[in-house]
């Protein structure tokens, strides 16, 4: 079971560097902000659809949740705005590779430390490799 989760993951990176490389080419043409506020825009409307339909939540309880973790929503429009920013610039395989070494780093200090309520998972060599093998990779197809 495990696979299948590893298995929607790839699938979802795949979409992202679609995702950059489309909204890159969108924001030459409308503009960049306008572009992510675009790409929020069409979300909001496609998700709001789906909630109607299947949602499962009580979204009145956002009043109730850390006000830490409303803070998603605002490094989401960064992040888009970013990549929108970025892709004409360094290319999308350059952009993307960049992102993938920035959430492994943040993700190991966050493991670490076990913030967010994530499950404690200490740095090692292992791990380190694998962030040296990414800096070699972004410098080898830059």
């Amino acid at each position: 079971m495990r696979f299948l989760f590893y298995i929607v993951a790839l699938f979802a990176g795949a979409t992202l560097s679609f995702e950059g490389g489309i909204y890159a080419e969108l924001g030459k043409h409308i503009g960049k902000l306008e572009t992510s506020f675009y790409n929020f825009f069409m979300g909001t409307i496609i998700i709001g659809l789906i909630w109607i339909f299947w949602g499962k939540g009580k979204l009145s309880y956002v009043m109730y949740a850390p006000k830490w973790s409303l803070i998603g929503g605002l490094l989401g429009g960064i992040y888009l705005t970013v990549i929108v920013i970025s892709v004409p610039f360094v290319g999308v395989g350059v952009t993307m590779v960049s992102v993938m070494i920035g959430q492994l780093l943040m993700s190991m200090v966050i493991e670490h430390f076990g913030w967010l309520g994530s499950k404690k998972a200490k740095v090692n060599k292992e791990k380190i490799f694998a962030i040296v093998a990414m800096l070699i990779a972004l410098i080898l197809i830059n």
